[in-house]
């Protein structure tokens, strides 16, 4: 079993930037992808950013969904622990930010940003407010 801790979500005002963090414990294979999620009030889930993580600390492959690319950043910052920076935030990222897992990196990582419903795990959710 799986347990994924997120932290940093708040309200900020366009333009800002807000600090997602995600910890996962348990059984966790060397090699995983961990990504975000989120979801608009009255909207589908859509995903934000993978990270394909071999168990190097200091080697990793990113992905993003258009919108994220060049505002917002994932980092793995120790092991099993990854970060989404968000800046230039604007109201249309209002939405509540999942963290997940899933041990299956040969499907290729970059899958989960189309099909976030196939995570293994994910974690209870962060709310991230942005008011214009």
């Amino acid at each position: 079993q799986v347990e994924l801790v997120e932290a940093g979500g708040g309200s900020v005002e366009a333009g800002g930037s807000l600090r997602l963090s995600c910890a996962a414990s348990g059984d966790i294979s060397r090699k995983k992808c961990m990504g975000w999620f989120r979801q608009a009030p009255g909207k589908e889930y859509e995903g934000v950013a993978v990270i394909y993580l071999d168990g190097n600390t200091t080697w990793y492959t990113t992905y993003y969904a258009e919108y994220a690319k060049g505002r917002f950043v994932i980092a793995q910052n120790a092991e099993n622990t990854v970060s989404l920076q968000m800046n230039s935030l604007k109201s249309e990222d209002t939405a509540m930010y999942y963290c997940a897992i899933d041990m299956r990196w040969w499907r290729g990582c970059r899958t989960y940003l189309q099909w976030t419903s196939e995570y293994n795990y994910r974690g209870q959710g962060t709310q991230v407010t942005v008011s214009s």
